[in-house]
């Protein structure tokens, strides 16, 4: 079986002391391609870096709204020249946060705004993050999708993470998106979630880690790392009774229409 992590932070200390190890147990799972989703201008660059180091990474580049206080007036300029770099596959991790409080929600709007017309630019998918947020972030999204040219109109991004009902589910998908579905889909307390994967299409699904975050059942409290995407599609596969085959090739189909890594 092939999977896809589509978002691992494998530039963070806790994996990267350790990450030939860590891509080696990915590997031995069928974890075949991992997208590594930058958070500030620094952690962009080391995805990159990542990327440029193994053929099976990729990465994304963006400033994460709990880091907007560092949006200042170079940021656009050097994300641009990132964003151009030929194994970055998508502008993220960006969107709003209104459950910390490290950036005011007026200067995350600005950098959410900015990046978003970077990704209508550069003609690339986003990686959104939303945390207590959405009555204000999908408005944002949703008149910036309708204004997309036909290049992402169909495969404006994925929203990582996911957690809100199903009628902003819904919404969501039949505007293009992606829902990411990662560990705690696993999680005895998830019942939300779970019934509403149980609703949803296989073909608006990818899957995620968020390594070294939010690891899977039975791994809470230990570092996450995606050699653990076979739980999260193993759980998938119980709440859709079907087999974890389907749930690894449609999402890995899934993860290649949005990303096109193949160009």
């Amino acid at each position: 079986m092939d999977f896809v992590d589509t978002h691992c932070h494998l530039d963070y200390n806790s994996l990267q002391a350790d990450i030939e190890a860590v891509l080696q147990r990915a590997f031995e799972v069928g974890v075949n391609k991992i997208i590594v989703p930058g958070t500030d201008l620094a952690s962009s660059k080391m995805a990159i870096k990542l990327a440029d180091t193994y053929p099976f990474i990729y990465a994304a580049v963006g400033i994460h709204p709990n880091e907007a206080q560092q949006w200042q007036e170079n940021a656009l300029t050097d994300l641009r020249i990132l964003a151009n770099h030929p194994k970055v596959l998508a502008i993220g991790e960006i969107g709003l946060d209104f459950y910390r409080d490290f950036a005011s929600p007026e200067l995350q709007d600005l950098a959410l705004r900015e990046q978003l017309n970077l990704a209508a630019e550069v003609h690339k998918p986003i990686i959104l993050h939303c945390r207590e947020a959405m009555p204000a972030l999908w408005p944002i999204i949703s008149d910036w999708r309708q204004k997309l040219g036909n290049v992402l109109i169909n495969r404006p991004g994925v929203f990582h993470s996911f957690d809100a009902d199903l009628i902003i589910a819904k919404e969501i998908i039949n505007a293009g998106f992606f829902i990411g579905v990662g560990g705690p889909i696993t999680y005895k307390n998830a019942l939300n979630r779970q019934n509403l994967i149980t609703q949803l299409n296989l073909e608006k699904l990818v899957l995620e880690t968020d390594a070294p975050f939010l690891p899977p059942h039975p791994y809470r409290g230990k570092i996450n790392e995606p050699a653990y995407i076979p739980i999260i599609a193993e759980k998938i596969a119980q709440l859709k009774k079907c087999s974890i085959q389907l749930i690894a090739d449609s999402t890995t189909r899934n993860a290649e229409f949005l990303f096109q890594w193949n160009g």
